[in-house]
């Protein structure tokens, strides 16, 4: 009988709820004290790990989740390139050329 390999779990700095790791987009510091997003969740540093949907995003943004875990501020350009992300796996084909469901990336 092959051995049962378990999922690595992480926890959503947004909404608290643990979740398999490839569910999951994490956000790294690196050793630079850089900041990036880290889909393949390869890269060397301090990661943080977040759901794959905009209100987990808002609830991190809005209680400064990520600032208090990686002990600094983070970029604003890097949460809009998140946001995106997390809009884009949300809706992986976009159908639309007109323009007419353009989204403001200036929620946050």
């Amino acid at each position: 009988m092959p051995a049962i390999k378990k999922m690595p779990q992480r926890k959503c700095v947004g909404c608290g709820v643990s979740k398999n790791k490839p569910d999951l987009i994490r956000v790294v510091r690196s050793p630079n004290n850089e900041i990036s997003i880290d889909l393949k969740g390869k890269k060397s540093g301090r990661g943080a790990y977040i759901c794959k949907n905009e209100d987990c995003l808002k609830k991190a943004v809005k209680g400064k989740k990520f600032d208090k875990n990686f002990d600094m501020k983070v970029p604003e350009d890097i949460l809009e390139n998140l946001l995106q992300q997390l809009r884009e796996s949300d809706n992986p084909v976009s159908a639309d050329t007109t323009g007419k469901n353009k989204q403001n990336l200036t929620v946050l």
